[in-house]
């Protein structure tokens, strides 16, 4: 049981820490660096390179999911059944499938409204509809990263306080 737990909780470091240092350290520190170096591109530049690190960052949520869906099942399987498997379960799921979302659906919406626009899509005038509409997926984006990282937080919780 202590190497299924100690699966759960590497699982969860690298899911976790992983969008809490993309959101947090990767993304502010790359828009401020390359925005100060280079005012006319630097942003676009930094967008794109945050959305390569984020789509690639996408393969470790799945191997972190593919862990902890695992640890769980044995864990109940061979007893004691961690407290709210269920839920927990459902929250690796959740996680997961927006991971899948973001990877499949908003990460290429972006991309195509990129490919759309000519130059930077921040040049664009504030009621274009392309930028609007790219301001719609960055948002989406940013809220199921931000709720990735709740849920996350929250299983860890629950690990923490489970005897099990």
């Amino acid at each position: 049981m202590t190497f299924l737990r100690y699966a759960a909780f590497v699982g969860l470091a690298a899911w976790v820490g992983g969008l809490a240092v993309l959101a947090g350290l990767a993304a502010p520190a790359l828009f401020d660096v390359l925005e100060l170096r280079d005012p006319a591109g630097g942003r676009e530049l930094a967008g794109l390179l945050f959305g390569e690190m984020f789509g690639r960052f996408q393969y470790v949520a799945w191997g972190s999911a593919a862990i902890l869906l695992m640890s769980l099942g044995f864990r109940a399987a061979l007893g004691p059944r961690p407290h709210r498997t269920a839920i927990r379960i459902w929250a690796v799921v959740a996680m997961a499938a927006m991971s899948v979302f973001t990877m499949f659906v908003v990460i290429p919406h972006i991309n195509e409204i990129r490919a759309a626009v000519d130059g930077a899509v921040a040049a664009l005038p504030a009621a274009d509809p392309r930028r609007v509409e790219f301001g719609q997926w960055h948002a989406l984006s940013s809220v199921l990263m931000l709720l990735s990282l709740l849920c996350g937080l929250g299983l860890a919780w629950a690990e923490v306080l489970d005897p099990h």
